[in-house]
């Protein structure tokens, strides 16, 4: 049994078999309709959550399964005071797999030790966002036809934003990535990241504060939201929530085949000009996600999917 914790937990190899079989899924949805036919997805939300919880959902649903579950910790026992580790012991008798996301890191990872059926990590405070960044691999392999020798913009939130950790870690491991990293000092990337992960590996990256400073050396712009709900005090918030707008004229600055990505929700870091520009790609984002998530569902239940014709 597997469980996705982090998208380390994939290979290379691995990640380019699931990213083939979300791009058959896209091609030939009804081929899959009635994969999961009898199997139920639990959704195990601690925290709001809109196209994570929904996307995970539709892709049951579209692989012929149920879903069962809740979306705050508020409609949960939760708020009795049970424990991780109890909720899910529970949960593996009624479903057979499940999507867990929780304001606290490392919940999920307490979650698959105590489980009996696969458990996604659908989300832990700052910490991981697997299931985004299997959703922006699939994007930029779609869009550029490649997952290296690119260079990636990071701009926003670096530091407790969990999108733009994981999709480093899983980025690294391809050849020829560069990075510029786009923030101001307060919301850096943090240093245990640059350190163990970008040094280590020898990745080169550039730090700037200017989002026009970067833009013209990008293949792909990936823009975050500054999250009010990292925050300990709504000054603070205020003065960093508006530190960048991307709009029409930044974009007149990037290549003309560079794409925009963001984890979404927006709140108002991309201006909603920006949107009718083809190179706009973070809707289209979110349909691969749910051609992601199909996919991992398939892989992490081992449902031989060449029996599926």
């Amino acid at each position: 049994m597997r469980h996705l914790m982090s998208p380390l937990d994939f290979s290379v190899e691995e990640l380019d078999k699931l990213l083939d079989l979300a791009q058959d899924i896209e091609a030939k949805p009804e081929k899959y309709a009635h994969a999961c036919a009898g199997k139920k997805l639990a959704t195990l939300f601690y925290e709001p959550s809109t196209r994570t919880r929904l996307s995970h959902e539709a892709a049951m649903l579209n692989l012929g399964g149920s879903i069962m579950g809740f979306s705050s910790a508020d409609s949960s026992s939760a708020a009795k005071g049970e424990s991780v580790s109890d909720t899910i012991r529970t949960i593996s008798c009624y479903a057979d797999i499940c999507a867990m996301r929780h304001p606290k890191e490392g919940a999920p990872m307490v979650a698959c030790q105590h489980s009996s059926i696969p458990v996604i990590n659908a989300g832990d405070g700052g910490h991981q966002h697997p299931t985004q960044t299997l959703t922006d691999l699939l994007t930029i392999r779609n869009l550029k036809g490649r997952l290296e020798n690119m260079t990636i913009g990071l701009c926003g939130d670096l530091k407790f934003g969990r999108t733009v950790h994981s999709l480093i870690n899983a980025l690294v491991r391809y050849e020829g990535i560069r990075f510029v990293l786009i923030s101001p000092e307060e919301l850096r990337l943090p240093e245990y990241i640059r350190h163990d992960v970008l040094d280590r590996n020898s990745i080169p990256y550039e730090e700037v504060v200017r989002l026009e400073d970067a833009m013209p050396k990008l293949d792909i712009l990936y823009m975050t939201r500054v999250q009010k709900e990292r925050f300990f005090n709504e000054e603070d918030y205020v003065r960093m929530k508006d530190f960048y707008i991307l709009d029409r004229e930044k974009m007149k600055l990037a290549p003309e085949d560079m794409y925009v990505l963001h984890p979404l929700p927006r709140v108002n870091e991309i201006s909603v000009e920006v949107d009718d520009d083809p190179r706009a790609a973070y809707f289209r984002q979110v349909q691969y996600g749910v051609y992601v998530r199909m996919a991992l569902i398939l892989t992490l239940l081992d449902i031989p999917v060449d029996q599926q014709s």
